[in-house]
């Protein structure tokens, strides 16, 4: 929805700024200098990125669209489940949770939070380590230098749609530029016409520097700093199973290590302390 407005907003102000100053909207619309800046900036996208990079960024760009799925409600979920795991490991031992590791689907412990299990790379995070809890064959500092690993293995994979949309928004301007010189070519091979008709042609020309310009600044960069807020709140997720994990592994109560969880949220998302504590013994 904030996409949409914030285009709105773009398109308004400028183009709504130009027709006050006096200026004839139709002479902004040239569709060939659209279809040389676009054509061009596709074309060296094509060329600049491989198959999966391609195909990471059209699977992203959707994403863009819609809001944020990282609400209070759904970390409370995860950090509540986290508890109930830990709490039965404490009770029971570190057998007792593998057929709810092995099979999160059925578990009635992940069955109880629905919106965590909709997180494939979550669950998937926490029942790996988890897995290699039950397994005692590692050690916390081992374990906290996979998930190190694995943690920025996600991050670099995560910004390749950034990186590519990046380096398309840094492109736009310099194809703007391509269009208005074959503009400017086209306005020297037509020097003997009329001083009207060239004044026109020249205008077009500059054109294609203007919208090469806007599309760079005005609608794909933003993209690309949405598409990496994104990642940041995906990988916080990451981030907190990785903490809460840590800490029960070095030794804390599941309230407590929760409450390591807890702390690495962002603020506008962290749960207080009296508020989580409730929601998991509602829970």
């Amino acid at each position: 929805m904030f996409v949409i407005i914030g285009y709105a907003v773009v398109l308004s102000a400028i183009f709504g700024g130009f027709a006050l100053a006096g200026g004839h909207l139709a002479a902004l619309l040239q569709p060939i200098e659209l279809l040389m800046i676009f054509g061009g900036a596709i074309g060296a996208f094509f060329v600049g990125n491989n198959n999966k990079a391609v195909k990471a960024t059209v699977k992203a760009l959707p994403t863009v669209f819609k809001g944020s799925a990282y609400t209070k409600a759904l970390y409370m979920d995860l950090l509540a489940l986290l508890y109930d795991l830990l709490t039965k490991v404490r009770k029971e031992g570190l057998m007792s949770i593998e057929n709810d590791v092995e099979n999160p689907e059925s578990s009635p412990l992940f069955g109880k939070y629905p919106n965590v299990i909709k997180d494939h790379h979550v669950v998937e995070f926490m029942t790996d380590y988890l897995r290699l809890m039950v397994s005692g064959n590692m050690d916390a500092l081992q374990i906290e230098n996979l998930m190190d690993n694995e943690l920025e293995t996600h991050h670099h994979e995560g910004a390749v749609p950034v990186h590519a949309l990046s380096k398309l928004a840094d492109g736009l301007p310099a194809f703007g530029i391509v269009a208005a010189v074959m503009g400017v070519v086209h306005t020297m091979e037509s020097v003997g016409a009329p001083p009207a008709e060239l004044g026109m042609l020249i205008a077009h020309a500059l054109v294609g520097t203007f919208l090469g310009i806007l599309l760079s600044y005005g609608f794909v960069g933003p993209l690309a700093g949405l598409l990496e807020q994104k990642l940041d709140e995906s990988s916080k997720m990451l981030h907190c199973v990785k903490t809460t994990l840590l800490a029960s592994l070095n030794g804390f109560a599941p309230s407590l290590a929760v409450e390591f969880g807890r702390k690495v949220l962002y603020s506008t998302e962290r749960p207080g302390f009296a508020e989580l504590e409730e929601h998991v013994k509602r829970k």
